[in-house]
């Protein structure tokens, strides 16, 4: 998109005399570095022997966006234009993409939503950019010890700043507060712990000499509780015990936020990294389309997804696999998983969840560390998917000391696993992590605290209501609040995604659930550009990321001056419009009239103050 200078020169110049911008018509150029291939490519979708058009850009938004451009500045006479929409680059999917290939015109509706979505950041990027720049710049250059500034408006990454500097001042801001709670010891040969609660009939129900529920916030408070209620430990009985079989089933397959999230975490390495990494496979047939939002399969999807696990059983030479495989085959676990949570048209987009396509493992061995590492990781959430829930034996024990007064109360529970299920295929990858990572003492360790969990429900099992038990003594434990902690580039990431559940208005919140800051194909990408501008810092060893002074200054600017730019509400808003856009729920020109509104009534508000 032109800069403002191409549709005038005087407006080179930032002032406020000039604003707000906005073009009746849009002027596009062709960028110098890529002048040479776009020659090539607006020669051959002229040429007179062509007779259909076959569009295989990226299958979403933006790559609806690229053929668009690149159409209309060629100036295309061709009418027949067929659009290829594909989920992985196996040699099937491509044919059978071309084979169904639908007419262009049917994609108009998402082509719309993709030149909103363009003409809405360049309006709020160029108009606020400038009107912030020339009102506040020499302030901030000052604070910043500069000797000039200008400040970049973005309508996601503005958001995203706000969020990283909201998050890093209320760490700051954090002071931390003791408190003192109760743990009780019971029995005699089996000897087991319980924590002190406030209940109804408790002596201290309401008291403001209460931390929380759970304790006091001061230690006197916490000893007079503690002789209180040992001065009646002879009258101890289990007023309730509960026990219920849990469920779990395997969580939902990977899109690209949380394989992102993921890779942060256990790798980590930035989100870009592992977009470049699942690029790669996609590349080599291995995965299917990375930018995805979704978390489930389709049921088109779902119905050939055999295919997709026979390819793997024949091709998977890694015998961690192989023995989970084997399970799955001589167990005859059903992979009909229409029925499940993992197939749900409703909640699929333009793709569906990152799988394993079953082919490509003629590529394994020319794969990098990483490449390996995140190819396992999918194909492991996908084989769980196919494996029963894990089931959990779960009791859960009130004990009464009964004063004269009143009755305290202690709470306890013991958990234990008595069928595996998908967890197998978990416990069995992280065991060949523990082989790569850490010695066995380790790994005997993390056993022996496994041990101690499920000793603890057999000690539980034994009791019965009614039953009177021995309080042996009650130890006064420290604790202490602690702050948000910072976002990572990966959790970053998950919170550009779930914008939704960082708003406090119930309404907006419902309306705008399934829209997100960003999309899964930019959301990496903006970080860089906060960090190349400078805004934020990154700690490339953990990943941490936080505001620099630069950053914290623009925050404040921006929050004195238009604080909805720092809000989720209105960046996850404005991306709900554009869904709707494409999915033809309102007229692009209704999307427009609201923009336009917006930038022109933000900009005079300015020139009105006479800033």
């Amino acid at each position: 998109m032109s800069y403002p200078d191409k549709y005038d020169e005087k407006l080179k110049f930032w002032n406020l005399y000039s604003l707000p911008f906005v073009p009746k018509e849009y002027k596009y150029e062709v960028i110098d570095s890529v002048s040479g291939q776009y020659n090539i490519v607006s020669k051959l979708l002229n040429r007179e022997d062509i007779e259909t058009i076959y569009v295989c850009t990226d299958s979403g938004r933006e790559g609806e966006y690229i053929y668009r451009l690149v159409d209309s500045m060629a100036n295309v006479k061709c009418t027949d234009k067929r659009r290829v929409w594909i989920d992985s680059q196996t040699e099937e999917a491509i044919l059978d993409g071309i084979k169904n290939a639908k007419a262009l015109s049917e994609y108009d509706a998402l082509a719309n939503s993709a030149y909103l979505r363009a003409k809405e950041d360049y309006l709020i990027g160029i108009n606020f950019s400038r009107v912030l720049s020339v009102v506040y710049g020499k302030s901030l250059a000052k604070k910043i010890e500069e000797d000039k500034a200008s400040i970049s408006i973005g309508r996601v990454m503005t958001c995203v700043l706000g969020m990283i500097v909201n998050r890093e001042r209320e760490i700051r801001d954090f002071v931390k507060l003791k408190f003192y709670k109760l743990e009780g010891s019971f029995g005699l040969e089996s000897v087991f712990l319980a924590d002190w609660k406030v209940a109804e009939n408790s002596k201290y129900f309401n008291s403001p000499m209460l931390y929380s529920e759970t304790g006091f916030l001061k230690e006197s408070s916490a000893i007079e509780a503690k002789e209180y209620i040992l001065k009646n430990k002879d009258n101890v009985v289990i007023s309730e015990i509960s026990k219920k079989t849990i469920k779990e089933n395997a969580p939902l397959l990977f899109n690209l936020a949380e394989l992102q999230n993921e890779c942060t975490r256990r790798f980590k390495i930035s989100p870009d990294d592992t977009l470049k990494a699942a690029q790669i496979l996609y590349e080599k047939k291995m995965l299917t389309y990375p930018r995805t939002d979704a978390r489930v399969l389709s049921t088109s999807a779902a119905k050939e997804i055999s295919k997709n696990l026979n390819g793997i059983v024949k091709g998977n030479n890694q015998e961690y696999i192989k023995s989970i495989l084997d399970k799955m085959i001589a167990e005859k676990y059903s992979i009909n998983i229409l029925k499940t949570k993992y197939v749900n048209d409703a909640k699929v987009t333009d793709h569906y969840a990152l799988v394993p396509t079953g082919q490509g493992f003629e590529n394994y061995n020319s794969l990098s560390d990483l490449e390996k590492n995140i190819f396992n990781m999918v194909i492991i959430r996908f084989l769980c998917i196919f494996y029963p829930a894990a089931e959990f034996s779960k009791i859960n024990l009130i004990i009464n000391v009964n004063c004269s007064d009143a009755k305290e109360s202690f709470f306890t529970s013991g958990k234990v696993c008595i069928k595996e299920g998908y967890l197998e295929v978990i416990n069995k990858e992280k065991e060949e992590n523990l082989k790569k990572i850490i010695n066995q003492d380790e790994v005997t360790s993390e056993n022996k605290e496994l041990d101690e969990v499920e000793n603890n429900i057999d000690i539980l099992k034994s009791f019965k209501k009614g039953q009177k038990i021995v309080l042996n003594d009650i130890e006064i434990k420290t604790g202490e609040t602690s702050s948000s902690t910072r976002y990572n580039s990966g959790s970053m990431i998950l919170a550009m995604e779930n914008a939704g559940k960082l708003i406090e208005d119930d309404k907006l919140r419902e309306q705008i659930k399934s829209a997100g800051i960003g999309t899964s194909a930019t959301r990496a990408e903006i970080m860089k550009k906060l960090e190349r501008i400078g805004y934020i810092a990154l700690n490339k060893k953990t990943q941490i990321l936080t505001p620099t002074k630069k950053g914290e200054a623009i925050y404040d600017i921006v929050k004195a001056s238009m604080n909805d730019l720092l809000n989720p509400e209105l960046t996850a808003s404005w991306e709900k419009g554009l869904n709707m856009v494409a999915t033809k729920e309102i007229q692009p020109q209704e999307f427009v009239n609201k923009l336009e509104k917006y930038i022109n009534t933000k900009v005079n508000k300015f020139k009105n103050y006479g800033c």
